[in-house]
């Protein structure tokens, strides 16, 4: 199974494409989910739909707008709220996790290759087959 993150952007206007995704797709959404860093000292949060693999293909996207949304739980805001919203509309739950930011990585795969390992081990994607 292919497992990838696809970058919508950064979650300014790009969220509402993000919100989109998870709700025309909502029979093969799997997860809502809410990465925590820190970057210069900034609290962010970067917000992501994982939609079920594609049968046939086992293609698994991960849907992201990186890092640019202010941590809700230090500056409550807008665009967290909206998430929050399609959540409670798809009566999901969002994982929150804290992650390392993405500035530590040389290559931002390499940020993403990381991120998949951690939702691998905790079983929130599928492992490695």
């Amino acid at each position: 199974m292919i497992q990838r993150f696809i970058e919508i952007g950064e979650g300014y206007s790009d969220i509402y494409e993000l919100i989109e995704i998870a709700k025309a797709n909502k029979h093969r959404l799997l997860h809502l989910m809410a990465f925590h860093t820190y970057i210069n000292g900034k609290a962010v949060t970067s917000l992501v739909v994982v939609l079920k693999p594609t049968n046939p293909g086992e293609f698994q996207p991960l849907y992201i707008c990186r890092e640019g949304i202010p941590n809700p739980h230090v500056k409550p805001n807008k665009r967290f709220d909206l998430f929050k919203q399609l959540a409670d509309e798809l009566e999901k739950e969002i994982i929150e996790l804290d992650v390392k930011p993405s500035t530590i990585y040389p290559e931002k795969e390499l940020f993403y290759q990381h991120l998949i390992g951690i939702l691998r081990m905790n079983r929130y994607i599928a492992p490695l087959q």
